[in-house]
């Protein structure tokens, strides 16, 4: 893919899950959170020419901390979500203003990594954008899928385990 595109898959798709971040969503059993990072992913190796081959060592070093810097990012993201369970036992999050500042903070560790980049002269492909995109949404989802596993049912009890009910004794 060239490097506009890429651009604009990312800003899509960035687009489509800070908009549903802002919002409460009911968080689905659905196991295939992987999937959108899993693609992404997939698009970022098949870019030709990931690394810059006048500033090899440089350009991996770029390449590298960009997914280090999408992994924070998430995982800051997924910590800040909020979680909770409705009555009916659903399951529901909502970003915070935390997550805002994780958010702003990621994108910024993200253009100071792409000007420090630019000022060294390392040509720069859509590769590292597309990685840290997938690194961050699998690092997030991640965290919230081990979080939503621990938290208790909203009938009480123990997450995991079975409901404890008073026993109650009929009187005859």
């Amino acid at each position: 893919m060239s490097g506009l595109v890429d651009v604009l898959v990312t800003g899509a798709v960035s687009t489509a899950v800070i908009v549903r971040q802002c919002s409460a969503r009911q968080i689905s059993d659905d196991r295939r959170w992987w999937v959108l990072p899993g693609v992404l992913l997939v698009l970022s190796v098949r870019e030709p020419g990931p690394v810059d081959p006048r500033h090899a060592a440089l350009s991996m070093a770029v390449l590298g901390a960009e997914p280090a810097v999408g992994f924070v990012t998430g995982a800051g993201w997924g910590w800040t979500t909020r979680l909770w369970r409705e009555a009916d036992g659903s399951l529901w999050s909502k970003g915070t203003r935390a997550t805002v500042f994780v958010w702003a903070g990621g994108l910024v560790l993200r253009a100071a990594l792409y000007g420090a980049a630019a000022l060294m002269g390392i040509g720069q492909s859509g590769a590292a954008l597309l990685s840290a995109l997938a690194v961050t949404l699998a690092a997030r989802d991640g965290v919230l899928t081990w979080r939503a596993g621990r938290m208790d049912p909203a009938y009480g009890g123990s997450a995991g385990g079975m409901m404890s009910l008073p026993v109650w004794k009929e009187r005859v």
